[in-house]
């Protein structure tokens, strides 16, 4: 999942004498809902073996399983009634194929152990974010009555309710690790409207923190915020505005969001061979996209007209990409006029979340992805490797072969990835933090790249 308002949420299919097709508007999402024929099933399940198979929903038909080392799958019906797992996002029947009993038995069988959904302590609530908006929210905590941590789950740029797609809150309590999940404004049924808005964004998760304490009463023991994709950018924010014990941010950016359009065009550049003086002229471009966008098209269209003249002839013009600079550059400007008022979320363009990182005293585990596509990983890892040197509390911890998501992928010849599972070492990483605010071990292949240096303080 993309960090903003293109790449993650929005799709579309350009050409220069056709209306480009809207497939989905950021935001557009919030109406998504858990296929209802199937829905019955979702929970996590212990199996005999004490280990757990979470299942989840999906907005579109069917259901994924996943595993505490990362394996997943989706399971689809067949004509039979058997349920049907393929890898990963592929379409190969392969790997473990549990089946689901009825709907009212609450039971699944996983590579021949029997297992059963759990039951866990949830508390659902109300409360008021930024401006006054009410949020819906939700408390899941495991059974008993002694104190746990509690992750209060940060979204990303996904407008879908979480109280219905996130799975931290059903397989992180099986783990021992209390979640505090809501509903992101103008999803489900919390009031507002879709914003990417970092700085309102991050007060309704301060509230959520505050919330998440109340309602956990004597049972709260470390209370933090866990964000991933742009939730990296707001996590981080809201432990500014309220008093929490640690941050993790999965797959997110150390620096503002413009920047990240322009590494992912450099990025996709260098795959196609380009070389320096390539990258430099396409910097002057992502100048022009980025003073663009950061004005909400207020500085007018000369600048992007003048590059496209200077640059369309150029063999290369037609790989550039990114989070909006490929659209802008191929989108006639009376269609981005027309076009502006549903994609402008009010992106908060001008964010720099350095000051944020550089004062921050919770201890924060950053966890990326290596080759990640959506979020290029190498200006944060050089930053986050400097404020770790200078003594702030930082801890890095990066994915070898993985993309956005952590995941790991397989790549066709025409170098399309297609995920084929989450790292091993990934969740455990997430819990133990939670937990412990300590990575002990090994984490699958996870490579510590950064530790605070205490005598840099």
């Amino acid at each position: 999942m993309s960090q903003s308002w293109l790449a993650a949420a929005l799709t579309l299919i350009v050409s220069a004498v056709a209306v480009p097709a809207l497939a989905q508007a950021p935001g557009a999402d919030v109406d998504e809902r858990p296929d209802p024929a199937v829905v019955c099933h979702v929970g996590v399940y212990r199996l005999d073996d004490g280990s757990w198979v979470d299942v989840a929903p999906l907005a579109g038909k069917g259901l994924r399983w996943r595993r505490l080392d990362g394996s997943t799958s989706r399971m689809m019906l067949d004509a039979q009634g058997h349920w049907v797992s393929t890898l990963g996002s592929t379409t190969r029947v392969e790997g473990p194929q549990p089946q689901l009993g009825p709907c009212d038995e609450g039971r699944i069988v996983f590579e021949e152990q029997a297992g059963r959904r759990l039951i866990h302590d949830e508390r659902e609530t109300t409360f008021v974010g930024q401006g006054g908006t009410h949020l819906k929210g939700r408390l899941i905590l495991p059974p008993g009555d002694g104190r746990v941590p509690i992750m209060v789950e940060v979204h990303g740029s996904e407008g879908a309710n979480a109280l219905d797609f996130n799975a931290f809150q059903r397989f992180a309590p099986a783990e021992g690790v209390g979640v505090f999940v809501y509903a992101k404004r103008g999803s489900g049924e919390s009031e507002g409207r879709y914003t990417q808005d970092f700085h309102v964004l991050a007060e309704d998760a301060a509230a959520a923190v505050v919330e998440a304490r109340r309602l956990a009463g004597d049972r709260a023991g470390r209370v933090g915020l866990h964000g991933a994709s742009q939730g990296g950018w707001i996590a981080p924010l809201a432990a500014s505005l309220t008093p929490v014990d640690f941050v993790t941010v999965g797959f997110g950016l150390a620096y503002g969001a413009l920047a990240e359009d322009s590494d992912q065009v450099m990025l996709d550049l260098k795959a196609k061979g380009r070389g320096a003086d390539v990258l430099a002229q396409a910097r002057e471009i992502t100048d022009v996209t980025g003073a663009f966008i950061a004005s909400h098209g207020q500085v007018g269209f000369a600048g992007l007209e003048a590059v496209r003249a200077k640059y369309r002839a150029q063999p290369w013009f037609a790989d550039i990409r990114g989070e909006f600079t490929g659209f802008l550059l191929n989108t006639p400007n009376e269609q981005i006029v027309a076009m502006a008022p549903v994609l402008d979320v009010g992106t908060s363009w001008d964010y720099d979340p350095l000051p944020v990182l550089s004062r921050l005293d919770a201890p924060m585990l950053w966890i990326q992805a290596e080759h990640d596509t959506g979020a290029p990983p190498e200006a944060t890892r050089q930053r986050l490797i400097a404020l770790a040197a200078q003594g702030r509390p930082v801890t890095l911890l990066e994915y070898p072969d993985t993309d956005h998501g952590i995941v790991r992928f397989e790549t066709a010849v025409d170098g399309k990835r297609t995920a084929i599972g989450y790292a091993p070492g990934y969740y455990q990483a997430v819990l133990d933090w939670a937990q412990t605010g300590r990575l002990d071990g090994a984490y699958g292949d996870g490579r510590l790249l950064a530790t605070p240096n205490l005598r840099g303080r």
